[in-house]
């Protein structure tokens, strides 16, 4: 009798539940603009897409023939970019790449608009070793392969990093991937080794460890990003919003949303052992 009346009860309020579609209107599409400068050819990219409506389906538009390039506002120099269809991003013509030290302008024009942002490529963190370990399985953490990074960070301010894991050849970047960290706690979180303790690695997995240090700009957009990413919509969560971008409109008129991102790269590259110990 109390299971018929559980079952009862399920039915009853499968009955309740009506799906409703909320009229959110139409926007016109807003650019955004996903650019990466670094010392580093092999990361610098500048990728623009337009935005879509909540309910529209596929991929973002990808714009192909906007106008892209950096400016090294100390000395003048201008490294265009020209657009790849195979990566469906703009590259620095030549293989130029940023230095460190320098700050630069990145350009965007599109039609009758033109965005602009300014970054500076700090100087970079000290990485010494980047360490793979097998650990067993312990509470709220499974069994596998783990790195652990060394360094130094000695730096009084500016001190906003990220953190990239490129497994296998692919890029780690869901919700959970996003490794941000500053000084809130002190610069020696790398002294004593940093475990990434949230990304458990397989037998004969390659890893490539990539580390930036951000400017406070590029830091802040990624910090909301990720408070986005983890928004449920439930009762208790804040109204989402986009996150604030560093890229502002110098002409025309519209909004803009992305972020420049200039950093350095300090990268390590691990081999994790073929059997486990």
């Amino acid at each position: 009798m109390r299971n018929l009346t559980y079952i009862l009860f399920l039915i009853l309020f499968a009955s309740c539940q009506e799906e409703v579609v909320l009229d959110l209107g139409t926007l016109e599409p807003i650019p955004v603009i996903e650019a990466i400068w670094t010392d580093n050819n092999a990361i610098n990219q500048v990728k623009i897409t337009l935005s879509k409506d909540y309910y529209q389906e596929g991929d973002n538009e990808v714009v192909v023939d906007a106008q892209v390039s950096i400016i090294n506002l100390g000395t003048g120099a201008k490294v265009n970019f020209f657009y790849s269809p195979a990566t469906k991003k703009y590259l620095a013509q030549n293989g130029i790449t940023g230095k460190v030290g320098q700050q630069y302008e990145l350009n965007v024009k599109m039609g009758d608009k033109e965005f602009v942002s300014q970054g500076t490529i700090l100087e970079p963190p000290v990485l010494d070793s980047v360490v793979v370990q097998f650990q067993e399985e312990r509470l709220f953490r499974e069994e596998g392969y783990y790195l652990t990074v060394y360094g130094k960070i000695p730096f009084t301010e500016d001190n906003n990093y990220r953190i990239r894991i490129i497994e296998n050849d692919t890029l780690k970047n869901s919700r959970f991937d996003y490794l941000l960290f500053d000084d809130s706690f002190g610069t020696s979180i790398l002294d004593n080794g940093f475990e990434l303790s949230g990304f458990p690695f397989k037998a004969n997995d390659k890893i490539r460890l990539e580390l930036f240090r951000l400017n406070q700009g590029a830091f802040d957009y990624l910090n909301q990003l990720v408070s986005l990413l983890f928004n449920d919509g439930g009762l208790f969560s804040p109204p989402p919003q986009n996150p604030q971008s560093n890229i502002r409109l110098r002409s025309g008129q519209g909004m803009v949303l992305g972020y420049f991102m200039t950093s350095p790269l300090l990268s390590e590259t691990v081999q994790v052992p073929e059997e486990n110990p």
